[in-house]
């Protein structure tokens, strides 16, 4: 028997905002404090409450998983990206950047691991800047030996644009909706 599907939570979260007396267009009695945060693992954009006297800084990590929180009361939900407020959506470039710089290793298997998606397209293909002609040079570079790290993409496939900017327009064009196929973000 199969086991129902469980779906996957955020523990880790970077604040790209934090609006201390809630945002400005909610009536007096109705303001909360409020943050607006990018999870880690999934790149889903939240809207959290944080416990009462917390500050918190952009950019700032906060746990939100299951147990003890020491910042963050509760997960108010998902956010589109049309709402994130203008200091959020500036952060929001910076944090993706951190976070695939950080955790290169994750995205690189990408790289690795890509599929065909249909006869006519490749996931590789998906990624801004990448054609025909660099996804085979990144399949043939791949059978030799899988990479091992962005430095050693860009070393083996000659003329390549820059595969950290590369993954992050493609995060962020994801996060705003405007990708039909995920690759990144859940």
């Amino acid at each position: 028997m199969e086991q129902p599907q469980k779906s996957e939570k955020e523990d880790q979260a970077i604040v790209l905002d934090f609006l201390p007396h809630g945002y400005p267009f909610e009536q007096a009695a109705m303001k909360t404090p409020i943050v607006q945060a990018l999870g880690t693992a999934h790149l889903s954009l939240l809207e959290l409450i944080p416990k009462k006297g917390i500050f918190l800084q952009p950019h700032q990590e906060v746990y939100i998983g299951e147990g003890k929180r020491e910042e963050i009361h509760h997960i108010k939900g998902r956010i589109p990206a049309d709402k994130l407020t203008t200091t959020a959506h500036t952060e929001l470039h910076h944090a993706v950047e951190k976070m695939v710089n950080d955790d290169e290793a994750r995205f690189i298997t990408f790289f690795n691991k890509a599929q065909p998606l249909s006869m006519r397209m490749h996931q590789l293909e998906l990624l801004p800047g990448l054609g025909k002609k660099h996804m085979w040079e990144i399949i043939e570079a791949r059978k030799a030996r899988p990479f091992a790290s962005f430095a050693d993409l860009k070393e083996r496939v000659k003329l390549l644009p820059d595969p950290t900017q590369t993954v992050v327009k493609r995060i962020l064009s994801e996060i705003e909706g405007k990708e039909k196929y995920m690759l990144f973000v859940k």
